[in-house]
């Protein structure tokens, strides 16, 4: 008979509808594993007394009234970069290591109104930035698959978390890859949403439009469901994704068609060799949409080298608005630092014109990407480096370069503004995950969520599970 954690988040739900299990079962069976299993750095903070009340109340009303979405009731944690009220919440940063919010932000809100009970807070570095998980205020985020390996970053405590059974499904954020990144060392689905598709609300500190909320889950079907949970607009938001005709779990269901796939291999941001297991996942992919019935083909990078320098411009400035107490500076990692020094270091025009910039750029890459219904390329261009193997205190133009090889391909997509997932479809011989991202054109979720269904379904990834399942 299959453990609780077994079953998908979805799966999960529909016990709980039918009153089988009730959310207090789910959430001590949760809250068990996380307090004897998380050897893989999954939570900055744990808040079983929280998420026992919440559970028991949510419990309490099932005898009165129908859970309103599938989820109602599963388990699941937000991650330490969204603000939490009354809970602890960090940032990733020592500066930050004792500071409670007085309110949740919309993420957080609308987790909580669709029913499900948060466990805490998943470990992400300082302010989101890089993209391995090694803040001061937690141990360091890794995969299951092999505990001396990143789990990646910046949402690696959640796809940890998700990874070693400790909840369901997870939230994370996405402003360079930091969704799609964990997934593939974690061997997981994760997806980042069409800008504009989840609201930013109240703090909306991304004036460039990178960054997003989205879910890291073990399947297409439970991630489309928590994209249903975060996805809607607020009063207030200064842009939005039009809505979708259907939930996004629905279009899961659905027939994506004969589709035209456009593919490349070539590294966007830097010059990098592709490790031979990626190059072999990509390759595999291909063979497999062209089996489903998908034209695939290939085509030039679509982003120039120039924009590079433009969106770290960008990005550097980003991370200068994580303002940080005086007092407390010193408290801030070196690589913080210095990005945020380089950012300090861009007058308002140009940070204006680097703006339009990275626009225009956009704006070309998605007029050449017209003709296609998705992109295929690698996730990452090696399975998951050691931890530490990135990170360099002494030298954080070094660290930083070490990213970019890292992931050369994730943030292009977070410039255009396209949906994108990553997809568990290929594992190294020493049992290491690695994915393969798909990109679709702005808005059209439904359509990638209905081709990575069909992907899944041909080629499952469920029953692959790490060894401390």
């Amino acid at each position: 008979m299959a453990e609780l954690h077994d079953l998908t988040a979805v799966e999960q739900g529909e016990l709980v509808r039918r009153r089988e299990v009730s959310p207090l079962e789910l959430t001590d069976h949760y809250l068990e594993r996380a307090d004897r299993l998380d050897s893989v750095g999954a939570f900055v903070t744990l808040t079983p007394d929280l998420a026992r009340d919440r559970a028991t109340e949510l419990t309490a009303t099932l005898a009165v009234s129908e859970p309103h979405t599938p989820l109602w009731g599963v388990p699941t944690a937000i991650k330490d970069l969204n603000l939490t009220a009354g809970v602890r919440t960090t940032f990733g940063s020592a500066a930050f290591a004792d500071f409670v919010p007085e309110v949740s932000d919309g993420v957080t809100q609308s987790i909580e109104e669709a029913g499900l009970v948060s466990l805490g807070k998943t470990n992400t570095p300082e302010f989101g930035s890089p993209c391995y998980t090694e803040p001061d205020v937690a141990p360091p985020a890794v995969t299951p698959w092999d505990r001396t390996r990143t789990a990646g970053g910046s949402s690696g405590g959640a796809a940890a978390a998700v990874a070693a059974g400790l909840v369901p499904l997870a939230q994370g954020s996405d402003g360079g890859g930091s969704i799609r990144i964990p997934a593939s060392c974690c061997g997981l689905f994760g997806l980042k949403p069409s800008r504009g598709r989840i609201s930013g609300h109240p703090m909306y500190g991304d004036p460039v439009g990178l960054a997003t909320a989205g879910p890291i889950a073990r399947t297409v079907r439970d991630a489309a469901a928590m994209l249903d949970v975060l996805a809607g607009r607020r009063v207030g938001d200064p842009s939005w994704a039009p809505p979708p005709s259907e939930t996004f779990l629905s279009s899961c269901d659905r027939d994506p068609g004969r589709l035209r796939v456009a593919r490349f291999i070539e590294p966007v941001i830097t010059d990098v060799a592709v490790d031979p297991a990626c190059v072999t996942a990509y390759e595999d992919a291909s063979r497999l949409l062209e089996s489903l019935g998908h034209e695939v083909v290939d085509i030039e990078v679509p982003l120039p080298r120039e924009a590079v320098s433009t969106f770290e411009t960008c990005w550097a400035v980003l991370t200068a608005l994580s303002v940080v107490p005086p007092e407390r500076e010193h408290l801030v990692r070196p690589l913080t630092r210095w990005l945020s020094e380089r950012g300090r270091a861009v007058s308002a025009p140009e940070f204006g014109l680097a703006i339009g910039a990275i626009r225009r750029y956009a704006a070309a890459a998605l007029t050449a990407l017209a003709p296609y219904d998705a992109v295929l390329t690698p996730t990452l261009a090696t399975p998951p480096v050691p931890v530490g193997a990135m990170r360099d205190d002494a030298d954080p133009a070094a660290d930083f370069e070490a990213q970019k090889a890292f992931t050369p391909w994730t943030s292009a997509w977070n410039v255009t503004g396209m949906p994108a997932v990553s997809l568990p479809l290929h594992w190294t011989p020493e049992g290491l995950p690695v994915g393969v991202m798909l990109a679709a054109r702005p808005a059209e979720e439904a359509l990638l969520l209905a081709l990575s269904a069909q992907v899944e379904a041909a080629a499952p990834w469920l029953e692959r599970r790490p060894p401390l399942w």
